[in-house]
């Protein structure tokens, strides 16, 4: 059976119509600001889909605090107010079933049925890009937690007093093993009269350094910019290496931005993943994987939830 999945994001509404896991259609429309907006630009996105293909049911990932009942409570990337009834507003104008569910959450589950997580039941993604977003699978299910809230495992404390985070606290994991976190240790890298060839890459100002400038870089062999992407690659598998401990996955799933520098990044993660790894001797190998459905992983998993 079809179904209809939408990835609301901070910049567009991704929707596609999933048919035995065969993308069959696909719309999307720049995410507005407020919460009428938003919730109109959804269903815009469904109702122009379901006229190309027919579908009975709508998943929808949303990127923040989204409880069971398909409340969003909390989305810094969204300009909508807490706690917006998603699930509730959107089956009133849809007139059909339609589950909500975080966006990364949705992702993990695409990655599991259709992606690089196939055939695992106990999976653990981890999206890294501007932020880190998560999605959990355990004994073949998505693990959303007692509310709903599970996999905001961009925002474990990895350092007490680490740099400010968006989230209000200190120290989060992303701070350190995002896109933001690789510019900001190459920035500190240029402080320092280091990463001549990231620098000029950045236009010569070494404040505007980010962290493609670094991939860039590291993909041209530039030896500076390769150290400044180990260092960056133990943060990524700190956190990696807590999530297993805590989860004990069969696979760990890599999506989002950063993977695109392949491995340059993902060799030196799996190197300090294994000596982070309580009793790393005695466990089966963890696979650490990148992602395979890319920007639809989010739509597909929502669509597949909903089916």
């Amino acid at each position: 059976m079809a179904a209809c999945g939408v990835d609301l994001g901070g910049t567009k509404c991704l929707g596609v119509v999933l048919d035995a896991g065969e993308i069959v259609a696909e719309h999307r429309v720049p995410t507005p600001e407020g919460d009428d907006a938003v919730v109109s630009a959804l269903a815009g996105v469904v109702e122009t889909l379901r006229e190309a293909t027919p579908f009975d049911a709508v998943g929808v990932g949303a990127p923040g605090l989204v409880d069971r009942e398909g409340v969003l409570h909390f989305a810094p990337n969204l300009t909508v107010s807490p706690g917006l009834a998603l699930r509730s507003v959107l089956e009133e104008r849809l007139g059909l079933s339609v589950s909500v569910d975080n966006d990364a959450t949705c992702a993990a589950w695409g990655e599991r049925q259709w992606g690089a997580a196939r055939g695992f039941d106990h999976v653990v993604m981890a999206t890294l890009g501007t932020g880190i977003g998560g999605g959990i699978v355990a004994d073949g299910q998505v693990y959303r937690g007692a509310n709903g809230f599970a996999g905001e495992i961009g925002h474990m404390g990895v350092h007490p007093e680490g740099p400010d985070c968006r989230c209000g606290q200190q120290g989060c994991w992303e701070r350190y093993a995002s896109g933001g976190g690789l510019g900001r240790l190459a920035r500190d890298a240029a402080s320092a009269g280091s990463a001549t060839r990231v620098v000029e890459l950045a236009g010569g100002d070494g404040q505007e350094v980010r962290g493609e400038h670094v991939t860039r870089a590291v993909a041209e062999g530039d030896p500076e910019a390769i150290e400044i992407m180990d260092r960056f690659a133990g943060w990524v598998a700190l956190g990696l290496a807590d999530l297993a401990n805590v989860f004990d996955p069969q696979v760990l799933v890599l999506g989002g931005g950063l993977v695109t520098a392949g491995e340059a990044l993902l060799a030196p993660v799996r190197r300090a993943f294994r000596e982070l790894l309580a009793g790393a001797e005695w466990r089966p190998e963890v696979k650490i994987v990148t992602a395979e459905l890319g920007a639809h992983a989010g739509a597909i998993g929502a669509a597949d939830l909903a089916s």
